[in-house]
């Protein structure tokens, strides 16, 4: 028997990139629900989608629909989640995709790998960012290991953390390249293709954009240290799928690349891609549709000595830093 064989699970979204992966996490990570409901606007209730739960039918949201389910995966926008989610959680569990609960103290917000026991209970849990998913989980086991006394982190993002938009946009703006037709943003603030665009999200008075304060709040929260430094710097690059990032720390301990080596290959979500003989490290194309966030690039960091590592990570935030950490929450509340 299945996981959750006895549950009914919604997904509301489910025609957008994240719903579509959560159909499939759940499906990859073994879950056998009751019933599996699939939610969205009335322009596309009644289509009918093959899933690997066979073929289902889109039904038009409604609260009263959506708390006939047992779990609630939301993969709506942050003014969507606002205005519905916490009524649908006075009768269901929901696991929030969106932004409307990370800050808020009363909300767990959750990475199954690093604070589990914060799910425990509650009725509606936030999922973080995708950026922050992915650094986190390859952080957290060196903050068990070594301590991190602050952490510097730069982004390098696929079209798709702007959803199927911005892969359209991408591949539109390829394809006009390619007959000498002039590129088009909407989407993005600037052309794409063959650009890399130093802006996620909106300015901040402090001169970062809200991407990146997103990386600090949301560590901070997830790792319980409200006062660790981090400083972020988001960017938006051409490809379709799977964000890497370059991370330095400056550790409390003492810290050799062997000995980070071993603490990220016992941590779980973790897989070490790291033979440069090989030219073997993370990257977008074999980061795609991994439910492992990849690490590698291990180095000792000469600015900061042997308390000092840089390791460049990739991870697919469709999956991780989106879908499958929602599953894997979901995961939780069935133990």
């Amino acid at each position: 028997m299945g996981k959750a064989a006895n549950k009914c699970i919604g997904i509301i979204g489910a025609t957008g990139a994240v719903g579509m992966e959560m159909v499939g996490a759940l499906y990859g990570l073994g879950f056998a629900p009751k019933a599996v409901r699939l939610f969205a606007s009335a322009r596309s209730a009644g289509k009918q989608i093959p899933t690997p739960f066979g073929e289902l039918t889109i039904e038009e949201f409604s609260v009263s629909a959506a708390q006939e389910c047992d779990i609630v995966l939301m993969a709506v926008s942050g003014g969507f989640a606002t205005e519905h989610a916490e009524t649908i959680a006075q009768k269901s569990v929901v696991i929030d995709n969106s932004s409307a609960f990370r800050y808020r103290d009363d909300i767990p917000l959750v990475i199954p790998e690093i604070n589990p026991q914060a799910a425990v209970g509650a009725s509606l849990i936030a999922n973080p960012n995708c950026t922050t998913a992915i650094a986190a989980v390859a952080l957290w086991p060196l903050h068990q290991a070594f301590g991190i006394k602050r952490a510097i982190i730069s982004t390098y993002q696929a079209a798709s953390g702007a959803g199927s938009p911005g892969m359209d946009e991408l591949e539109t703006g390829i394809r006009a390249w390619s007959r000498g037709d002039d590129i088009q943003a909407s989407t993005f603030q600037h052309p794409l293709p063959f650009n890399v665009i130093p802006h996620i999200d909106s300015f901040q008075a402090n001169g970062y954009t809200r991407e990146e304060m997103k990386v600090t709040w949301e560590t901070r929260k997830i790792f319980g240290l409200p006062e660790l430094p981090i400083s972020c710097t988001a960017v938006r690059i051409p490809t379709l799928r799977a964000h890497a990032e370059t991370i330095t720390i400056e550790t409390l301990s003492p810290v050799t690349t062997a000995s980070a080596r071993a603490a990220l290959e016992n941590a779980p979500g973790i897989e070490v891609v790291d033979d440069t003989s090989a030219n073997f490290y993370p990257m977008p194309l074999t980061a795609t549709g991994k439910y492992d966030v990849e690490v590698g690039r291990i180095r000792q960091n000469p600015v900061f000595g042997n308390h000092g590592l840089d390791i460049f990570v990739c991870g697919d935030q469709l999956l991780k830093g989106a879908a499958l950490n929602a599953v894997q929450i979901a995961e939780l509340l069935l133990d």
